[in-house]
């Protein structure tokens, strides 16, 4: 027999997504279950690079990652914990002509977005920031900068917790289903979940559930791999991103760096990954020409981790079009880590009031159950294979 458990929303996926959502809900009074098959923020909410930025996202995004900015600095009154949050600026390289002709472009298209983005060329770059090798200019966004995803993950499942969330690890949801007006999910070894809500926020393993209520998407599955140095001296001043990809990294207070840009290898089991030695060596030769500092730091850790990729790299977020109290909230294509206590707050306001302030509809699940995909975005900054998380 099931153990019963009733609630106003059910949360599939634990991850910084679904945590900051069931955190929203709580504090707006909903009794909420947030399920994760296995750890809370132990996909790609934690294992990616930490990076919290808004320069480069599409332009459809920036209202969503405004809302988010607003929210980083106020983690410690939220969760309880900074997450190692540091707003030191994320500074966009260009190596080439026309890679700058396209940070000027994007920086043009979005200058009412409240970025106060600000172009650097080639002199100025090499007397602000000596530690960079050969560039040809850059884009700097002072308000940006970088967190570490091991804690703000955790952090905010915990915080979800102790607000009195039914946080429920190791319990993958094996089915669910419509029942009258609400829903049914059997989990775990015998739970049975009854919700007047369900939000879909499995990440890389969403797109199961949003097939069994009709809505099929291309979902991909990417395997971002970064890597850890040793403690070293400051090298890294400011967050740090290529246009059109190639490398990201950044330098914490301990001194270590974590740099990216290449991707892991899916084992046999697909829902985990492993950096690849080829990968790792060349973003290791990729960073010490970019950033000469790096040329002896020893690399002491790898690691990869599963994330879920659309093919415009929009995410998937906002209300079912086949099944009423169906929200999705899935696919950040590598780029979610930023945004994810907006669209917490955002889902929040979806339960609560059935709309939000923030602009979504670019986000609608429409775009791929109505036709054929969009293709990937070509116009302005981070539309490069490898996006800079």
């Amino acid at each position: 027999m099931m153990t019963p458990l009733r609630v106003d929303v059910a949360i599939i996926g634990g991850g910084l997504v679904g945590s900051s959502a069931a955190l929203a809900l709580r504090r707006m009074g909903m009794d909420v279950a947030l399920l994760d098959r296995r750890y809370c923020g132990a996909q790609a909410s934690g294992v990616n690079y930490g990076g919290v930025r808004r320069q480069g996202r599409p332009p459809e995004q920036l209202p969503l990652s405004q809302r988010s900015h607003a929210i980083w600095p106020k983690l410690k009154s939220l969760i309880g914990i900074d997450g190692e949050f540091l707003r030191s600026g994320h500074l966009k390289l260009a190596t080439t002509e026309a890679d700058m002709a396209s940070l000027e472009a994007y920086a043009a298209k979005v200058t009412d977005a409240g970025l106060e983005l600000e172009l650097i060329g080639h002199n100025e770059l090499r007397r602000r920031f000596p530690w960079v090798g050969d560039a040809v200019g850059a884009s700097f966004c002072p308000g940006d900068g970088h967190a570490n995803p091991r804690l703000v993950a955790t952090g905010f499942a915990a915080a979800a917790r102790r607000a009195g969330v039914h946080v429920l690890e190791n319990t993958p949801v094996t089915g669910v289903t419509r029942n009258g007006e609400g829903f049914v999910l059997e989990a775990g070894q015998g739970l049975k979940v009854m919700a007047g809500t369900v939000i879909n926020s499995a990440g890389a393993w969403a797109d199961e559930f949003a097939a069994s209520f009709g809505e099929p998407v291309p979902l991909k599955r990417i395997y971002p791999s970064m890597i850890v140095t040793e403690p070293m001296a400051p090298v890294l001043t400011v967050n740090i991103g290529m246009e059109g990809g190639g490398i990201y990294a950044r330098q914490v207070e301990r001194g270590n760096c974590i740099v990216g840009g290449e991707r892991g290898e899916p084992l046999s089991d697909p829902d985990f990954s492993r950096p690849r030695s080829d990968g790792a060596m060349t973003i290791m030769h990729r960073a010490a020409t970019l950033f000469p500092g790096l040329a002896k730091a020893q690399a002491i850790r790898f690691w990869s981790g599963t994330e879920a990729e659309m093919p415009d790299r929009n995410p998937v977020l906002g209300p079912s079009l086949t099944t009423p109290g169906l929200i999705h909230a899935f696919g950040f294509s590598g780029a979610g880590f930023q945004i994810a206590p907006g669209v917490g707050e955002v889902l929040a306001e979806l339960v609560r009031d059935g709309r939000t302030p923030t602009p979504i509809e670019a986000f609608s699940i429409a775009r791929f159950t109505a036709g054929s995909p969009p293709a990937r975005t070509t116009v302005g900054s981070g539309a490069g294979e490898k996006q800079e998380p």
